[in-house]
C-alpha cells in the first residue's frame, strides 16, 4: 500500500488522549487535581521562580560579582590600512559597508596601520590610529576624521 498525503496517519499508540486535569473523579484526575494534599504546590499561583533551589541560597546570590563593566565604551569596528588597498580614489563607512566589511548597525569604525598601503585614497571614518594616517599621508592620501556624538 503506497502512502500519499491524504492517506498519512500517525503510527498506533504515537498520539495519546490529552491529560483532562480537574473535570471530575471520573477524569482520573479530580479532587486534588493532580496537586497532592496542601502544601504550596496545592496553591493557586504556586510554582518556583527561576532560580529558586528549595530556599537554599541560589547560585547566583551565593557567589561574588567580580570586574566592572563600562556602560560607555566605545567598541570600534577595526580595519586594516591594508584591507583599504581594494578602493579606490575614496573610502566611506557605505562603501565599506557594501562591501561587507563593517556594518553600519554596529557601531564606530577605525583603522589600523597593519599593513602597506599604495594608493592615494581619501579616507573618512570615525577614528584611525597615529601609524594608519601617517601610511595613508605617506602614500600620497588624507585621513578625514568624523565627529563623534
Amino acid at each position: 500500500m503506497g502512502f500519499t498525503l491524504d492517506n498519512l496517519k500517525p503510527a498506533k499508540g504515537a498520539v495519546k488522549k490529552e491529560k483532562r486535569i480537574a473535570r471530575g473523579y471520573g477524569s482520573g484526575h479530580g479532587r486534588t487535581a493532580t496537586r497532592g494534599i496542601k502544601g504550596y504546590g496545592a496553591r493557586s499561583g504556586s510554582g518556583q521562580k527561576f532560580g529558586f533551589e528549595g530556599g537554599q541560597m541560589p547560585l547566583y546570590r551565593s557567589i561574588p560579582r567580580r570586574g566592572f563593566k563600562n556602560p560607555f565604551r566605545v567598541e570600534y569596528q577595526v580595519l586594516n590600512v591594508d584591507q583599504l588597498e581594494a578602493f579606490d580614489e575614496q573610502v566611506t563607512k557605505e562603501l565599506l559597508s557594501s562591501k561587507g566589511l563593517i556594518s553600519l548597525k554596529k557601531g564606530p569604525v577605525k583603522i589600523l596601520g597593519r599593513g602597506n598601503i599604495t594608493k592615494k585614497l581619501k579616507v573618512i571614518v570615525d577614528a584611525a590610529s597615529q601609524r594608519a594616517i601617517e601610511k595613508i599621508r605617506a602614500a600620497g592620501g588624507e585621513v578625514e576624521l568624523l565627529e563623534t556624538k
